[in-house]
């Protein structure tokens, strides 16, 4: 979409629509981010890691694409679909860092 497209202006109901479901998976994909240490927390501007808020976030897009299974346009599709790849091996990553580091300490 053109710059002014993104800010809402001239987009037919549909295009809103599609927007919006974008805006959705990206703030949860934010609120995945920032449980995983990757984006700071606006609130004290520091990264903080929180597994279980990063989980919940991407579980929270694992219902969304359910529930939308077969029902949206390829474009949106693929976005959640790679979205969610991308999330759950930094999650992966980052739960396989706190499995190690507590080996470690044994």
């Amino acid at each position: 979409m053109d710059q002014k497209k993104m800010n809402g202006d001239n987009l037919s109901e549909d295009e809103q629509q599609q927007l919006l479901f974008m805006m959705l998976v990206q703030q949860h994909q934010q609120i995945a981010q920032m449980g995983l240490g990757q984006l700071e927390n606006p609130q004290t501007g520091e990264k903080e890691r929180e597994l279980k808020s990063a989980k919940f976030a991407i579980d929270t897009l694992v219902m969304l694409q359910d529930y939308t299974e077969g029902n949206l346009p390829d474009k949106l599709d693929n976005y959640l679909t790679e979205t969610l790849n991308n999330l759950r091996v930094s999650y992966a990553d980052e739960k396989g860092k706190e499995e190690g580091d507590s080996g470690e300490s044994e």
